[in-house]
């Protein structure tokens, strides 16, 4: 969530925070859902040029929300065009990167956050969908129910079924 904006904040300026505040999530997001990363930054470029077209009365206060769904539907919108839906490639995922610099981590975290993203991969589209909105995002199963055109309990039901597979799975890796 944007943090509230002056009413003496210029236009360009709030679209400049808008973009500096959501672009990577947006992109990381995009990516997922089309499986490449080119085809990501045009979704997302498409999303805040209809941000820029909004009146900010319509969109201020729930600008993540309001970006994330528009951003899913366009992501849909090139899919279905293209007629195929395609995955990441071996490892592909992980090279997408947050333009913020990324804070070291000791090895064992990596490994364990590398464990965890490769389960995730594991699960049904659906599943990491909502798992990613949740945890990497950060939005809540009310945020996650507007995004996806899924009911609350229905979010609620497949965070709960994901993450009880992924503690099995994690349990059950070699140590």
């Amino acid at each position: 969530m944007m943090t509230p904006t002056s009413p003496h904040e210029s236009a360009g300026e709030y679209v400049e925070a808008a973009v500096a505040h959501h672009q990577a999530s947006l992109l990381r997001y995009a990516a997922r859902l089309v499986g490449d990363l080119d085809r990501a930054r045009d979704i997302v470029q498409d999303t805040f040029v209809k941000f820029v077209a909004q009146p900010r009365a319509a969109v201020a206060g729930h600008e993540a929300e309001w970006l994330f769904t528009v951003c899913r539907h366009r992501a849909f919108d090139v899919l279905r065009k293209e007629g195929r839906m395609s995955r990441f490639e071996e490892g592909q995922a992980e090279r997408v990167r947050s333009a913020e610099p990324r804070p070291g981590v000791e090895l064992e975290q990596h490994e364990t956050q590398s464990a965890l993203l490769a389960l995730i991969d594991t699960l049904p589209a659906n599943q990491q969908e909502v798992i990613r909105l949740k945890f990497q995002s950060g939005f809540s199963y009310k945020e996650i129910s507007r995004i996806t055109a899924l009911s609350v309990s229905n979010v609620g039901f497949l965070i709960h079924t994901a993450v009880a597979r992924l503690r099995r799975d994690f349990a059950a890796l070699p140590r």
